[in-house]
């Protein structure tokens, strides 16, 4: 790896296919973790502010071998191809849907190439193998894709030794860029965790996104923040299905639309301050309120039952819960400590959700992207 190494990052020397045993014909190897939207969310698309992490419990792997010719492998699982019979390919379209991983694969490799060659970033005549593998459930809002795309990415840039001309603020960008190639609707929030690692203020002002092309992005401590606790479904099936009307309506200047995104990008303000200060009683009234406003701007019907029944059971035993995401997971504190976790645990086993401890990942930047963050 360029900088220090780390677990989410393996190079091994190859000698197939005639290579040389050097850096360009090492296996490379890049962890990306699912993220929490902690606060703010979803402000990040109508250029508010949000507080992420990089969430440790699930991640993406994408290995990068030096190949004759360029080969995407598709995952055994998420791109199956081959069948038992026509009921186990509905049954799988069901409950993976038609596409897997290896359209990610691709089009970040399309998004990459372009970005270089439109900044006059030379690239070497190398070719490789691309192959993933995730444990990030499927429809939990947890961001398995960009994850994907994320890992992918870092694996580009060391292949082609790059990482030091690709700023970190714009990764990001590429990685939605890549998503968006596939009809993905979203704001950077998520990627900027994933890029960045650890816990994250973002600020998408508009002023900045237009001058700069990218947010204002801030690490902070992760030690700031409380145990924190995940909720999922183990089949998220049922969760909202109906579309929602909210970005048209905050384009056309639906006022209640426009004031209620602005007061969920001051969350993650507010939030920030809390956590600075480990004011948890704020912090727990923010989390709360964070979802209160997404539930009158998107409604019952587009959130789904599910997902509020999640939220719901949290609340019910005195915990601060919201989504992680656009739903399909929960984050719950417990302000009152491990008792109250207890009962939190009893009563998600009782719904038949799963209940585990937040891991926060620490930030994966190396000395190589660090240095780039300084040259500002």
């Amino acid at each position: 790896m360029v900088g220090e190494a780390n677990e989410d990052t393996q190079i091994e020397v190859s000698e197939e296919m005639g290579f040389d045993a050097n850096a360009s014909s090492a296996s490379i190897e890049h962890k990306a973790y699912a993220r929490v939207g902690l606060l703010g969310n979803p402000s990040d698309v109508y250029y508010g502010r949000t507080i992420s992490f990089s969430l440790g419990n699930f991640w993406a792997s994408v290995r990068l071998q030096p190949s004759e010719d360029l080969v995407f492998l598709p995952h055994p699982t998420h791109d199956l191809v081959q069948f038992r019979s026509l009921d186990h390919l509905v049954n799988r379209l069901h409950k993976e849907g038609y596409y897997g991983g290896v359209r990610l694969l691709m089009s970040i490799c399309k998004v990459f190439y372009n970005y270089c060659k439109e900044n006059n970033i030379d690239l070497h005549d190398g070719n490789f193998t691309l192959s993933y593998d995730t444990n990030i459930p499927r429809q939990a809002g947890l961001s398995g894709s960009s994850a994907i795309v994320a890992a992918a990415l870092s694996c580009l840039l060391d292949f082609y030794k790059v990482r030091h001309l690709v700023k970190v603020e714009v990764r990001p960008n590429l990685v939605l860029n890549a998503e968006k190639e596939h009809g993905i609707v979203a704001g950077l929030q998520d990627r900027v965790a994933q890029v960045y690692g650890g816990l994250v203020y973002m600020d998408f002002s508009k002023e900045y996104m237009d001058n700069l092309g990218h947010g204002i992005y801030i690490p902070m401590d992760i030690s700031l923040l409380p145990p924190l606790y995940l909720i999922y479904a183990e089949n998220p099936s049922d969760s909202g299905k109906v579309h929602s009307t909210v970005q048209q309506r905050w384009l056309n200047g639906d006022e209640f639309i426009i004031k209620s995104m602005a007061e969920v990008a001051n969350l993650a303000s507010e939030g920030r301050t809390a956590l600075l200060e480990k004011d948890y009683s704020k912090f727990a009234y923010l989390m709360n309120h964070n979802f209160d406003l997404r539930r009158r701007m998107f409604g019952e019907d587009v959130l789904g039952a599910l997902n509020v029944e999640m939220v719901e059971v949290a609340r019910r035993v005195g915990a601060a819960s919201k989504f992680t995401g656009s739903g399909g997971a929960v984050v719950a504190f417990c302000p009152d400590g491990p008792s109250q976790v207890k009962l939190l645990e009893d009563a998600c086993q009782k719904a038949g959700f799963i209940i585990q401890p937040v891991e926060v990942k620490p930030s994966c930047l190396s000395d190589i992207d660090l240095k780039t963050l300084l040259s500002n």
